[in-house]
């Protein structure tokens, strides 16, 4: 389990961190116009913003209406919802690789989907959303009840091991389901995957409230989390709540994983990577920590939409895919300046 990070790091000056924020709000500008201006038809910028200002009704602007704004909206939401947990994640379990699946979350919302396909017909993905909602939490549930038990409360060892242990639990679940029923697995896989693709409105309205409900439980363990991260002994003669901060943030990164996956599919990536970046960017002041991760991510996934879709042109590469591919260079440096600086 990674310490507490150094005092210099989460003392990065007010002014340079506003201006960081303000630089990472322009990315995120950028990403958005991008993600609705780049694909198998590229659309010029003045016809995007004749779309969404003036109700334009040319092509375009349908294509951008219909298609590229669902899906880019898809792409915020699920950006912000697995960055946001994966740093709460990570400041809850004190775990530098904590992130959505560390506890069996993900696992969870799969599990379940698999469930819905094979047993309950359900094929629609406005249908997934709530089997992924409710796999989720019951992982999480699950995870947490085995960590509780026994000397010490839900340690942060206690909750690795016990997601692990549910995790395994799940997936073996999972492939049970899979390899015994084929109409399944072909359903399964193109979710599987993790991709924004083929999203309209009607989920986004299925999973904001859930998103906004997740944002203001981790929100408010913010402070929490800045003193848990010097330890639990020095936490509490702080004043803090540990097994309250715990909670609070454990449902709100179940809670927001929940919406990631159910919206778009176990994306991989964003909730272990966007954390480490932000913090290298405005250090571990949650208070700063979790807006740069909610802008980050969304950058860091529609991004990889985005190329995605123009890479091998006329096929798309899943979104799933490019996050990986995208966010490893980006991990692999900051672990080689952290080895560098011990």
């Amino acid at each position: 389990m990674a310490a507490a990070p150094p005092a210099a790091a989460r003392s990065k000056p007010v002014a340079r961190r506003i201006a960081l924020t303000g630089a990472a709000v322009a990315a995120l500008a950028v990403a958005v116009l991008l993600s609705l201006a780049v694909g198998a038809r590229a659309i010029a910028p003045t016809a995007v913003l004749d779309a969404l200002l003036h109700g334009g009704q040319s092509d375009a602007a349908q294509v951008v209406r219909e298609l590229r704004v669902p899906r880019t909206v898809i792409g915020l939401m699920v950006g912000a919802a697995l960055a946001l947990a994966g740093t709460a994640l990570q400041g809850i379990t004190r775990n530098p690789i904590g992130d959505p699946s560390l506890l069996g979350i993900s696992q969870g919302a799969s599990a379940a989907v698999v469930l819905a396909i094979a047993f309950a017909g359900v094929h629609e993905l406005t249908g997934y959303v709530w089997f992924a909602f409710a796999g989720a939490g019951l992982a999480s549930v699950a995870v947490y009840a085995i960590a509780a038990r026994g000397r010490g409360g839900a340690t942060p060892v206690k909750l690795a091991l016990g997601g692990a242990a549910i995790n395994a639990l799940l997936v073996s679940v999972t492939m049970a389901v899979l390899t015994t029923k084929a109409a399944a697995l072909d359903e399964f896989r193109f979710w599987q995957v993790g991709s924004v693709a083929g999203r309209d409105a009607e989920v986004v309205a299925q999973t904001w409230p859930f998103l906004l409900v997740g944002v203001v439980l981790v929100v408010s363990v913010a402070r929490g989390l800045d003193a848990l991260a010097l330890g639990e002994d020095v936490a509490k003669g702080l004043g803090q709540n540990v097994a309250t901060v715990r909670v609070v943030g454990g449902l709100g990164a179940t809670v927001l994983t929940g919406v990631g996956v159910a919206a778009a599919g176990p994306i991989a990536f964003v909730g272990l990577a966007v954390p480490h970046i932000a913090r290298a960017i405005v250090g571990g002041d949650h208070r700063w920590l979790l807006p740069m991760a909610a802008l980050i991510g969304p950058v860091m996934l529609l991004v990889s939409d985005t190329v995605g879709r123009v890479i091998f042109p006329p096929s798309e590469v899943p979104a799933g895919v490019m996050t990986a591919l995208i966010g490893v260079p980006f991990l692999v440096t900051l672990v080689r300046r952290k080895a560098v600086a011990a």
